[in-house]
């Protein structure tokens, strides 16, 4: 898999005695989380993962040298049962994915680490990221951290139902990939769809809304898709990535900052 974490950053690529040296109560170990699964006929199926490894190689380069904040090996695996039923994807359940982060968290936690970052960019693990930072924190008594997709970036010039329900393989995610690895953009093949339309407000929505209905990708798109690539750009998607890391780098230092709480 092609990665932009650099290598001084890279946690798998320290030895043990390198590992046993670094400072336990400052360290900040970052856990990334995503997906492999159908991204339409235009996208490739490790596109959640090589947009986690992207943003936060990038994040990690503006951080300062002797910060000691260093990338686990990602899960690439997630909870992607929304799109069973298209060829490729390869999805783990609910009990299995929470099940994994446990045992790392445990096997971190053995090793004296105190601080964890979850780092998220699959729409279906985020529910369950939320739950495990704060089951890692009761059990193992880790700091532990929930960070996900782009930090908060706010996509300048996005239609407003682009960002409302460009859920998957959109505009965003066809741009930063086409910023990064072009050539495995198929452009030839965009297609577009959409789960809800925001001129048309309904009751019951597919997220974020106090009253939701449960959804298969099956049900909505039969591409795949859920949004429009067909307005991506390079251009646009180097700028979001800017902007992403910026504000994700912002994240690591806060998160690298934060006291440990009063001990009783």
């Amino acid at each position: 898999m092609k990665t932009w974490i650099p290598d001084a950053r890279n946690f798998a690529y320290l030895n043990w005695k390198q590992v046993d040296a670094l400072p336990r109560d400052s360290t900040l170990l970052v856990l990334p989380t995503a997906a492999i699964e159908q991204h339409g006929h235009h996208l490739p199926l490790a596109t959640d993962t090589l947009i986690n490894n992207l943003l936060l190689g990038r994040a990690l380069e503006k951080l300062p040298p002797d910060a000691p904040v260093f990338a686990l090996p990602p899960v690439h695996y997630g909870k992607s049962n929304e799109h069973i039923g298209f060829p490729g994807t390869l999805s783990v359940s609910a009990t299995t994915f929470m099940a994994v982060l446990r045992d790392l968290g445990s096997s971190l936690a053995s090793a004296g680490f105190r601080k964890l970052v979850l780092y998220n960019t699959h729409g279906g693990n985020t529910a369950l990221i939320d739950v495990m930072a704060r089951d890692l924190r009761a059990e193992f008594k880790l700091r532990t951290f929930a960070l996900h997709g782009s930090g908060g970036v706010k996509f300048e010039g996005l239609s407003a139902q682009e960002r409302a329900y460009g859920f998957h393989a959109g505009e965003v995610e066809t741009a930063f990939l086409l910023a990064s690895v072009p050539e495995l953009v198929d452009r030839s093949a965009y297609t577009s769809n959409y789960i809800a339309d925001v001129a048309k407000p309904e009751m019951l929505l597919p997220e974020n809304a106090p009253a939701t209905f449960a959804w298969l990708t099956r049900d909505i798109a039969p591409s795949g898709v859920m949004g429009d690539p067909r307005p991506a750009t390079a251009e646009n998607g180097a700028l979001w990535l800017d902007q992403a890391v910026t504000k994700l780098a912002a994240a690591l230092e806060a998160m690298l900052r934060f006291p440990d709480p009063p001990k009783p």
